[in-house]
């Protein structure tokens, strides 16, 4: 399959994934929210972990605003990406809380840089990864910039996606960069996928 037409399927599910979310109720989402951060906390990889890597929600992801607090009130390290779009990269910031952020890039709150720590060893940490949909081996499809992609290929940490059931496909296709999680965690279930057998 070339390339074009991997752009074109993926832009697709996207898309699909996108209008679900925005579909979506406060009701109904909030449910989802809940039940998937519960699962979160209970992971055994999530207990034993000190370092906790995870984006901030926007209003159409799962919520971590919920796990955030949680991380930081069981005294772990919480540490939040900053893009840097020169490069397509992204960098980790350590926060102690919701004050240390500011709306950066794409307009999604980014930790400041002139008052958090750049996190530069990631031992003993443990990855949340978003996306706008995954399949069941722990591809996943995001907003198709590759921030995540470049992280993720370096990345040799445990990976967590978050997702909700409506929008994981069985299978879809994914580039020769591509990197699955290692867990996939919906409202609905825990996928444990290869890859983290490879970390035990």
């Amino acid at each position: 399959m070339s390339v074009s037409d991997i752009r074109l399927i993926k832009n697709k599910i996207r898309e699909k994934s996108k209008k679900f979310r925005q579909q979506l109720d406060s009701d109904t989402k909030n449910q989802l929210d809940g039940m998937i951060y519960e699962k979160i906390i209970a992971l055994k990889p999530y207990r034993a972990c000190e370092i906790i890597l995870t984006y901030v929600s926007t209003s159409i992801e799962v919520d971590t605003l919920e796990l955030i607090k949680n991380a930081l009130a069981e005294k772990k390290t919480v540490a939040v990406p900053r893009c840097v779009p020169d490069k397509r990269e992204m960098e980790f910031y350590i926060i102690s809380s919701f004050d240390d952020l500011e709306f950066g890039t794409f307009n999604v709150l980014e930790p400041k840089t002139d008052v958090c720590e750049k996190l530069t060893s990631f031992k003993n940490s443990l990855c949340i990864v978003p996306g706008l949909s995954f399949d069941c081996e722990g591809y996943r499809i995001g907003y198709g910039k590759g921030y995540y992609d470049r992280f993720l290929s370096v990345y040799d940490g445990v990976t967590v996606g978050i997702c909700y059931k409506k929008c994981v496909e069985w299978k879809f296709p994914h580039g020769f960069f591509d990197r699955p999680v290692d867990l996939l965690l919906t409202e609905k279930f825990v996928r444990r996928t290869g890859e983290i057998n490879r970390k035990e």
